[in-house]
């Protein structure tokens, strides 16, 4: 075995081991335990952070802050992550403290400059776009923390008509079109609410537990089979650009029917309190769509148009 490879498989079992001695080392490796020192000094100076503990019984430990071993991707694997990172760019804040500049200059230059040059020219045909948010989410490490120990959370929540205070048990967040998401059981009401996280004001930690009643796998999947409290029937005609436009729309794309050519319909059912911004989605789309049902939201495009028409009168 080469010494570059003896190094690279002695920093995969120091991470795993975390605590062992030279004799550990020598043993496993099949060298002396004068060797095992010299290899253990020579990984300590490429970066794994090692701490010696003198006395009878001592030995190494690998501190906590310490750098990952290297791993070896293939060109594929390398590509598909630099572009992964190039998807967070946008957003104004991350749940872990790294600068995606800095991790993405470090993956950059690890390529061979044949690599590079194809990453050049990727990244001028290929993107992960999303509309750049301003508004900081200052407090999602403290929330994705307090979720993994079930710690209960204090936050003053910015809602539509005042600042409200609220104890929450957090399931943890979600990014959805550049902003992060935090469901979590609020306990004064009893009822699991979705916060943005970027209208926490303010947020302390408690030293409460909770036994966890909300699992964010579970919240996420109820999100994508959710089945309306209030239903009402949905349903509206479509030319060729109301089928373009519901077709980008997630709510919408799965229950379009296509009739013709360049004609189709959505027939859907809605909770009612969505019946507003169904709604307006619709009207915004003009004559390129006509709802048929319900008749609420025939009188809510009726009743937009005409205070449209007022104000430019």
């Amino acid at each position: 075995m080469s010494k570059a490879k003896l190094l690279f498989d002695l920093i995969m079992y120091v991470n795993t081991k975390r605590s062992f001695t030279a004799q550990d080392v020598a043993d496993e490796f099949g060298v002396s335990i004068r060797t095992a020192h010299r290899y253990l000094a020579d990984i300590d100076e490429m970066g794994v952070p090692l701490y010696t503990e003198p006395g009878r019984g001592g030995g190494y430990r690998v501190l906590n802050n310490r750098t990952l071993p290297p791993i070896v991707f293939d060109e594929h694997e390398a590509f598909a992550i630099f572009f992964a990172f190039q998807s967070l760019r946008n957003y104004p804040s991350l749940p872990f403290n790294i600068n995606i500049n800095s991790v993405s200059r470090k993956l950059y230059a690890s390529l061979p400059a044949d690599s590079r040059h194809k990453a050049d020219r990727l990244g001028s045909v290929l993107a992960f776009w999303h509309p750049a948010k301003t508004v900081p989410s200052p407090y999602l490490s403290l929330i994705i923390e307090a979720a993994a120990e079930q710690r209960v959370l204090q936050i003053e929540y910015v809602s539509k008509n005042e600042n409200t205070r609220r104890e929450v048990e957090p399931a943890g967040v979600y990014a959805y079109g550049g902003f992060w998401y935090m469901p979590a059981l609020d306990r004064a009401s009893g009822e699991t609410r979705l916060f943005r996280t970027d209208r926490i004001a303010a947020l302390e930690g408690t030293s409460e537990t909770f036994v966890r009643q909300l699992r964010l796998d579970d919240w996420l999947q109820r999100l994508a089979a959710s089945e309306p409290k209030d239903p009402v029937r949905l349903y509206a005609e479509l030319n060729r650009e109301g089928v373009r436009q519901c077709r980008s729309q997630p709510w919408l794309e799965p229950y379009l029917v296509m009739t013709g050519p360049e004609h189709g319909h959505v027939d859907v059912e809605i909770d009612r309190s969505e019946l507003p911004f169904a709604s307006d989605f619709f009207f915004r789309l003009g004559t390129s769509a006509k709802v048929i049902e319900p008749r609420e939201a025939i009188e809510y495009i009726r009743r937009e148009a005409r205070e449209r028409l007022r104000h430019y009168s």
